[in-house]
Parts: C-alpha cells; structure tokens; sequence
C-alpha cells in the first residue's frame, strides 16, 4: 500500500458530516477500506463492521490475534438495533446514563455483523461514541464501525494522529487527524447480558459511577483468567508496552530509587515513570517521564500512553512505574500498566 493519507479535521466545526475530509474517510469505509479516526478516549482504526474483507483489513494492519474481538462504534440507535438483538434493562439505564461516551456495552448480536467481528461469540461489544468527529464519519458512512484502537498489537494505544503513523503509516488507507483525544485510556467494557452487570475492562467510566446507575457492578473472573476466550479487547493479552520491559513497583519510590541503583549499578539505563509530584526523586535514573498529577488521576490516564510511547526514544533498558489507587479512573491506569509490564509487579 502506498502512504497513508491524512485529513485534518477541526472538531469545532459545524456540519462535521458535510466536511469533504469527512466524506472522503467515510467514502473508504464504505469501499471496505480502514481509516484511524480520534475518539474521545483514544485514536480508533475503523473498518465496516458487515464485511469481511474490511474486518480482515483491521487484523492484518494492527498484527491482531484472530481470537481477540474488535468494538463496534454506532451513531445511532437504529444503527445499535441492526447488530443487536436484545437491550436488557441494565444496558438501556446505561446508554441512557453515558451515551454517548466512553462505555462499551457487550449485548447478544445479530446476523448482520461480520463473524470476524465477535471471533465468534454470540454477544457484540458496542459504544455511541462522543467525539464529534468519530461521530461524523460513522454517520457519513452510514455503517456501523468496528474500530480496535489504531496500533500495533501490543502497543501503547495512539492519543495524537502521529502515534498512529509511527504504527501503520503504509498499512491502512487514511488517519483523520482531528487532534489529541480526550480521556487517553480505552472505554469501560461492561457485560449487560449476565446479572449483575460485570466489568469485563476498567476505563473511562468507573465502576462508582456504574454502581450510581445499576447497583452493585462486578468484575469478570475471565479479566484476571488469560486461559479464557476473552468476551472484550485488553481481557487476554498484553498490551500498551513500549520497547523496554516494564515493571510496576508496589514500594513507593523509596523502593523505585533502590531498584534503579542496583540496576544502575549492572550497567542498565533506567528509565522512571512517575508524576509531577515526583519528578524530582529519581536522579540516579536515565530517564524520568512525569504522567500527569498524583492528586489528578485524570491527568495521569490522559498522558499515560504518550508517556510510555516516549520511552522508546529514550532507549532504556528497564522501565521502573510508580502504582495508582485503585479507585475511580486508576483502576483504568493499573489495568493499562499491568497489561503494559505482562503482569511483573515488585511488591
């Protein structure tokens, strides 16, 4: 394929949908090709979710495993009532709450998807979402859009159109550069067709605010089981590492700053992922990256994979990252770094 085109887009507009840009992304889904477009959490890889040949398109440029389903992303409820074939309760309280926004929402499906789409099972994970861009090309294209985050598999997941050209420049046919996303972690993935609802992803949406809407709210055992076919995108396999291996250290930096010494000492570059509050606090290290505010959890998910991505230019051999409360949006942080250090956490 020959370079990938860009369009830029200023979300601010009105009429998003009659832009020419717009209608020239929405014009390549609908001829089966995939485009990377902004959400509000992160940039999306949008193929149409009814073919197969644009699904198979996704998978080959991302470098996806085949049994990992993808999100598809809908404008409307008409469009949601095409590939779904049942709205429990739950799930209508919480479109109702958060659409559009960053919850996905696993539902039974039809027959009109794409089986590529599901992997194979017989529920589809769905989400409205709110960035006015995204929902300008799916309106203008008129289909319902599978779209997994646009990197490569494994990677941090893009924020800025640049993230998705240093991934797939050549592989995909446009990015919409619409600016820097909003939230900066994935949406919040909850299963509506067990009771009570299950979180099957922690993200932009947390499990108090879902508690708010429909009472008590579990998590999946799958989420912690890699041996399970996963129902949802970031249950089975890890993702969002940079180049260097990462490793999540429970000790506060007390313990960060006597790792980094020791392997300061063995002659390995070590590079810091911390905050603002901290960023003093490691001068033994040969990088230190600040993710946001300690006191704004945020912050930390909005900078969290333009963080680790920086790493890759410093060329460190080990990443030491501080860990977050688990609470509200920094259960969505600690599933990213877990998934991004393979599970190795230094207690």
């Amino acid at each position: 394929m020959t370079a990938t085109k860009q369009w830029h887009v200023n979300k601010n507009v009105d009429n998003l949908s009659g832009c020419p840009q717009i209608q020239e992304a929405a014009a390549c889904l609908k001829g089966n090709e995939v485009v990377a477009f902004p959400t509000e959490t992160v940039y999306g890889l949008g193929g149409n979710a009814l073919s197969d040949e644009a699904i198979e398109k996704i998978y080959r440029a991302k470098g996806r495993p085949s049994d990992n389903p993808l999100i598809v992303h809908v404008a409307s409820l008409e469009q949601l009532h095409q590939i779904c074939d049942s709205i429990p309760d739950s799930a209508q309280k919480l479109i109702d709450a958060f659409w559009p926004g960053p919850l996905t929402i696993v539902l039974p499906k039809t027959g009109a998807l794409s089986k590529r789409v599901t992997a194979g099972l017989s529920t589809v994970a769905v989400r409205m979402p709110e960035h006015p861009v995204a929902h300008a090309i799916i309106k203008a294209a008129n289909l319902p859009i599978a779209a997994p985050s646009a990197n490569s598999s494994g990677r941090p997941s893009p924020t800025l159109a640049s993230h998705v050209l240093d991934d797939l420049n050549g592989k995909i046919a446009g990015v919409v550069d619409g600016g820097a996303s909003g939230v900066g972690v994935e949406s919040t993935v909850v299963d509506c067709t067990v009771e009570p609802v299950a979180i099957l992803r922690p993200g932009g949406v947390t499990r108090e605010q879902l508690e708010a809407v429909v009472g008590k709210v579990t998590t999946d055992p799958a989420l912690s089981q890699p041996d399970k076919p996963p129902k949802s995108p970031g249950m089975k396999y890890q993702h969002y590492a940079p180049e260097a291996p990462v490793y999540l250290v429970a000790g506060g930096k007390e313990k960060i700053q006597e790792l980094a010494k020791l392997a300061q000492s063995n002659h390995k570059r070590v590079g810091v992922l911390t905050t603002e509050e901290n960023k003093c606090e490691y001068p033994m290290a040969a990088a230190v990256i600040a993710c946001g505010k300690r006191a704004d959890l945020a912050s930390v998910a909005h900078c969290l994979y333009d963080s680790l991505r920086a790493f890759d230019e410093t060329h460190v051999d080990i990443i030491l990252s501080e860990t977050f409360p688990m609470k509200g949006i920094g259960a969505a942080i600690m599933n990213r770094l877990s998934k991004a250090a393979g599970g190795r956490t230094i207690e």
